[in-house]
């Protein structure tokens, strides 16, 4: 998945259509291998950028939860932690690959 896609449900305010389309805009980039496309291709991947962000829109208000919403600093928080340890794990197997054995 795209490291610049994120969920878009079950947020306290919820997801803006603004970023319903900054998600289709990411996905079908990635689909396309293209981040613009060339003249020729311009009204398909604009084409799909639209189709993907309405199918957004009707999934995220369709979807049901019993899971309590979730906010957007909550989730940046989140994510945080997941970066510090994740350069806590890197700095780790780094370091013990830097050891040399002793004998």
């Amino acid at each position: 998945m795209c490291r610049s896609i994120r969920p878009l449900h079950n947020f306290v305010p919820p997801a803006t259509d603004e970023e319903m389309r900054a998600a289709a805009l990411q996905y079908v980039r990635k689909v396309s291998g293209s981040t613009r496309p060339s003249q020729a291709n311009a009204a398909a991947f604009d084409e799909a950028v639209e189709a993907v962000a309405a199918a957004t829109r009707r999934l995220v208000g369709r979807l049901v939860t019993s899971a309590p919403p979730r906010t957007r600093e909550a989730e940046r928080e989140r994510a945080r932690e997941r970066w510090r340890k994740d350069v806590e794990r890197r700095r780790t197997v780094r370091d013990e690959a830097g050891r040399s054995p002793s004998g």
